[in-house]
């Protein structure tokens, strides 16, 4: 069955189709790298879920829902992790401006799914915003992204929608330090 291609559309398009190789990944792409072995990447995902601060942590602040963000808000070892994965950096980077293209339609169907309280929408919305602001290496999006997984896993709907504009807020963080500070841009 053909995979969705990683060209995002203008949304003026049905869902674009890649063929796909005998792994089942789309032709003349290669292999995504396995979670598991991806040196790196599996130890990001992990502080992706973690919470940002621990109740004795001395960077927490009074207020506990505005606690202080220990990781970087991006990481460019990520990015040169998954061009050396790939073989090829231009991939990498590559991924980072389809991830920046990507980022309204992602918020979007999270936005989206959340205020429909579509609880299996909001979980793939948000799994598919962790993973790959992870791969780019929006390290405090992802670390906010595993917050509201755990939240929604809790069903707690109401405390997820109120985490929305603080995933709209990180979101622009991120995509500002990808353009102006590391991969983006124009060479």
């Amino acid at each position: 069955m053909p995979s969705p291609s990683a060209y995002p559309d203008d949304g003026s398009a049905g869902l674009v189709l890649a063929p796909e190789a005998a792994s089942g990944v789309p032709a003349g792409l290669p292999p995504i790298p396995d979670v598991a072995t991806a040196p790196g990447l599996a130890e990001a995902l992990t502080l992706a879920a973690a919470p940002a601060t621990s109740p004795g942590d001395p960077c927490a602040l009074k207020d506990p829902t505005h606690a202080v963000d220990p990781a970087p808000l991006v990481d460019p070892a990520a990015l040169q992790d998954l061009g050396d994965q790939l073989e090829n950096p231009a991939l990498a980077k590559g991924f980072a401006r389809d991830y920046a293209k990507m980022w309204d339609q992602r918020y979007a169907a999270l936005a989206s799914a959340l205020e429909r309280r579509d609880l299996p929408g909001s979980l793939d919305a948000v799994l598919s915003l962790k993973t790959s602001s992870v791969m780019v290496g929006g390290l405090r999006l992802a670390q906010l992204a595993g917050e509201l997984e755990g939240v929604l896993k809790a069903g707690d709907m109401d405390r997820a929608l109120s985490l929305l504009l603080d995933v709209a807020q990180r979101g622009g963080e991120t995509l500002d330090e990808l353009q102006f500070s590391y991969v983006l841009w124009e060479s």
